[in-house]
């Protein structure tokens, strides 16, 4: 049997924006559920973080979930297994008031949510499930961990060693991986960056949702209940853009015979290393602005740094995150650990403020 796997959707993301809700549409329509389809997959398990907030949830994103991923699964009877993320929780220290459970709960006889831990039988008897471990349900779930006989779990876990994005660090005082040392295989959601490392898969998020997703593998899995191989289907779909801009010996047909269509409904950044011809520049914007970007930003290269390669100008126009990191590490607080922590979190709350 072939599960389809994805997590941290995050519906509602960036503050409910109509942009990124149309570019999560499209992946569904365009791709998760045409490979669905075309390999006649009828079980998905979704490993946590549903949606965006934890705390309340925006109508029309609650319509656009139902719409775009439940409605869908639903038609398909497909046996689609939720397993209760952080996000969708909205006490920290417990499980029991969350998204699923107030939204769908007895709507759908084919959707299962689970913010308990438990083994998913009628998948296969090798298969567990693990919800957000929080104080309120701490001994319940490491006493499932030690009395399951199941070789593999799927969950929704912070466990320690591994990466939030792309050369960034989890923060968070997580669990120890030995905890999970007696299983063949351990899949998780929470981390937006796919990782692995033993016997511990982090899938990473489906589609690019900030900054800190900028070149860095987006996409679902598939498992094979027979084979226990694990296939990722990358999303070939990109929303956030670094552009070079240089004008510098080249006619005007560096311009003309660009696709700009290509950057509706994303985040661009131009780089611009040479600008010779100012009234070419503006042209380049105005097609920009026209093919219906979402957001841009200009980065002009006027300090002269003498930037040798590509990678250097990226990654002095990296994401948020890895400029707070560095700025952390390279001060002398003393508890350089702490204090990222607690900018890690105001950081992802203040994405989530409309």
């Amino acid at each position: 049997m072939k599960i389809a796997l994805i997590t941290d959707t995050h519906w509602g993301c960036r503050g409910d924006s109509p942009v990124f809700a149309r570019r999560i549409a499209k992946f569904y329509a365009e791709q998760f559920f045409p490979y669905i389809d075309k390999h006649e997959i009828k079980q998905i398990i979704h490993l946590g973080d549903i949606l965006d907030r934890r705390k309340y949830v925006n109508f029309v994103t609650a319509k656009r979930l139902k719409e775009d991923f439940i409605n869908p699964i639903n038609e398909r009877e497909i046996h689609c297994h939720i397993i209760i993320g952080n996000h969708d929780t909205y006490y920290k220290n417990t499980n029991e008031v969350n998204c699923m459970d107030v939204l769908f709960s007895n709507t759908f006889d084919k959707i299962h949510f689970y913010s308990s831990p438990i083994e998913l039988h009628s998948v296969d008897s090798s298969i567990a499930v693990m919800p957000w471990i929080c104080s309120g349900n701490y001994d319940e779930c490491m006493e499932f961990i030690d009395n399951t006989k199941a070789q593999i779990l799927f969950g929704h876990l912070d466990i320690n060693g591994f990466e939030m994005y792309k050369g960034t660090p989890s923060s968070h005082d997580g669990l120890d991986r030995a905890v999970f040392s007696k299983f063949d295989i351990v899949c998780s959601g929470h981390f937006h960056h796919k990782s692995s490392s033993a016997n511990i898969e982090y899938l990473g998020a489906p589609y690019e949702m900030t900054w800190s997703d900028y070149d860095d593998p987006r996409g679902f899995h598939v498992f094979d209940t027979d084979t226990r191989e694990l296939e990722f289907i990358q999303n070939n779909d990109h929303i956030f853009y670094k552009l070079f801009y240089d004008d510098q010996d080249k006619d005007m047909g560096f311009i003309l015979d660009h696709d700009f269509d290509q950057y509706a409904d994303s985040v661009v950044k131009i780089v611009v290393k040479n600008k010779d011809n100012p009234h070419w520049f503006d042209l380049y914007i105005d097609k920009l602005e026209k093919a219906g970007i979402a957001d841009l930003q200009v980065v002009e290269d006027h300090l002269n740094l003498n930037l040798e390669m590509d990678e250097t100008i990226l990654d002095n126009v990296e994401d948020t995150l890895s400029i707070l990191n560095k700025y952390v590490n390279e001060s002398e607080t003393g508890n350089q650990k702490e204090l990222f922590k607690l900018i890690q979190t105001l950081y992802s709350e203040a994405l989530s403020i409309e």
